[in-house]
């Protein structure tokens, strides 16, 4: 019949079509499901991200955390026990705060106020000075000094005036050797040479870059990082500890 041969193909290629349709469907949906939770998370984050930026950098802090947790842990009594008197507030601690720092340091003698401030606040709080004297001949002077006038009982009398009375130099670290109630000039004490090369052993497990560098229960910090950050990581380990 005419039109009879000619409708077949046509017939044909409806059908395939259908066919071919129905399976590219099935084929982009199977591709939209497995790709959709990865599509789906990249959302997420970076919706969230958006709604909270904060998001990056408190990451970026657990991470560095998580990095000096087996060091921490390794030396957690070498730490925080101080050397002689080198240390202020509460004598038994609920939060121990400890700082290695040099007395040259432009950046330390900022944190100063900061650090006085949480122990006037806060009367579950310690704070261990570390010696980490790493500006000059005259840096090591004064850590030499203040640690002889630890070993006397006499830490904050020689570390306050020495801040206060200016940058390590022979008549500085003199004026403070004084008020402490020491000899001017170091002397040589293998106890004193132990805790500096302990001190710098120290640091260097935990990343020092510098001074000051904060040690506050399982928070490292590198520089003059403000109130509010010693603050926020008080409150943090005092809540891990109870």
């Amino acid at each position: 019949m005419p039109g009879s041969v000619n409708d077949a193909p046509r017939r044909g290629s409806w059908g395939a079509g259908i066919i071919g349709g129905v399976i590219g469907s099935a084929l982009t949906a199977a591709a939209i499901v497995f790709a959709a939770p990865h599509y789906l998370a990249s959302r997420i984050v970076r919706q969230g991200m958006l709604a909270d930026p904060q998001i990056l950098p408190d990451t970026a802090d657990a991470l560095r955390d998580a990095q000096f947790v087996p060091a921490l842990q390794a030396n957690r009594s070498a730490l925080e026990t101080p050397f002689a008197s080198s240390w202020k507030g509460a004598e038994k601690p609920e939060v121990t705060l400890v700082e290695f720092f040099d007395y040259a340091c432009p950046y330390c003698k900022a944190s100063n106020p900061s650090v006085d401030r949480l122990l006037a606040e806060d009367k579950g709080l310690r704070v261990v000075y570390r010696e980490l004297p790493i500006l000059g001949p005259d840096s090591v002077v004064s850590a030499r000094l203040s640690l002889e006038a630890s070993q006397a009982g006499r830490f904050t009398k020689f570390h306050d005036t020495l801040w206060a009375t200016g940058r390590p130099s022979p008549e500085t670290n003199a004026a403070a050797a004084q008020a402490a109630g020491i000899a001017p000039q170091p002397k040589d004490d293998p106890a004193i040479e132990a805790e500096l090369k302990r001190n710098f052993q120290l640091a260097g497990q935990l990343g020092a870059t510098g001074t000051p560098l904060f040690v506050i229960g399982n928070r490292v910090m590198n520089g003059a990082v403000g109130y509010d950050a010693l603050k926020q990581a008080i409150e943090a380990a005092r809540k891990r500890s109870s």
